[in-house]
């Protein structure tokens, strides 16, 4: 059984992963086919940025039900939690986006 930090830490790093992999992947396949791989880089960093973050959660749909749910029966704690992972899959995803531009040499 996964701890709640232990989900927290996942949601994390797997934002961070999608961005950071994401890009150098694409970044081959820019070589490959002989544009500037820095560029791209630079590009998909930030048009991946919200869909790492929605991957990392599991799906945006999940975490909304799970807030509806809290908000409507009064469990506070619910919403704390999942505002708590989708704040942390935007962190993640965000701190691979600075970490490629820091890499590729664009200004965040």
């Amino acid at each position: 059984m996964e701890t709640y930090i232990t989900k927290l830490l996942y949601i994390f790093f797997t934002a961070l992963g999608m961005i950071v992999g994401g890009t150098l992947i694409g970044a081959l396949s820019s070589v490959l086919t002989g544009h500037g791989p820095f560029r791209t880089m630079i590009n998909l960093a930030a048009d991946l940025k919200i869909w790492a973050a929605v991957a990392a959660i599991g799906g945006s749909f999940t975490s909304l039900q799970a807030l509806e749910t809290g908000l409507l029966e009064g469990q506070l704690t619910t919403v704390v939690k999942q505002l708590a992972f989708i704040f942390t899959a935007f962190a993640g995803a965000h701190i691979g986006y600075l970490l490629v531009m820091s890499i590729a040499g664009g200004r965040p």
